[in-house]
């Protein structure tokens, strides 16, 4: 299972694009409202999450999480004591941690970025602190994804996929969508 954290001011093709595919592969995935209910993109599209963040609980069984982009989703990601104890659940144990766009700001005040490959929207690049920066849409190290921006998002949601149920079925769904 995958818990991706929404918080107001998310991006939303960030978030949804990722989302959508998942589901369309069968992963079960379980938007996390961070400001209750209903989080409202930067772009002032509501989504209905599946779950508030006071009813996401530490002892599920999850194989990773997501942080989309967009400020001041990130922002506001950053600030819940909730996505914190995901973070440092997930880095302890091994489990999968993506973020894309502004979001990997916050694995790398956090330092969980030291000594790994890492990209980022262009101006947070000084936030992560001791990443090798690369200039790609997407870069997978180890149990951490990070990408760019919403222009790559198909990035950074097939490279997910792939990280739960394997190249073969990414590039099947790669296909599936025409994706070039």
């Amino acid at each position: 299972m995958v818990y991706m954290f929404l918080a107001n001011g998310f991006e939303e093709i960030e978030a949804l694009y990722t989302l959508d595919l998942l589901r369309r592969a069968g992963i079960e995935v379980k938007t996390v409202g961070v400001n209750g209910k209903t989080a409202t993109g930067s772009h002032q599209i509501p989504v209905i999450c599946d779950i508030t963040e006071s009813e996401a609980s530490l002892d599920d069984d999850f194989d990773m999480i997501i942080l989309p982009g967009g400020m001041p989703g990130s922002t506001n990601l950053d600030n819940s004591s909730v996505v914190d104890s995901f973070i440092t659940k997930a880095n302890s144990e091994g489990k999968m941690i993506c973020a894309i766009c502004a979001a990997p700001f916050i694995l790398g005040k956090r330092g969980l970025l030291r000594g790994k490959r890492a990209t980022c929207f262009p101006g947070f690049e000084d936030q992560l602190l001791g990443a090798e920066i690369v200039d790609a849409g997407c870069v997978r190290d180890g149990s951490i994804i990070t990408g760019r921006a919403m222009g790559a998002a198909h990035e950074f949601a097939l490279e997910i996929l792939g990280a739960l149920a394997g190249n073969e079925v990414a590039q099947g769904m790669k296909k599936s969508i025409l994706l070039k």
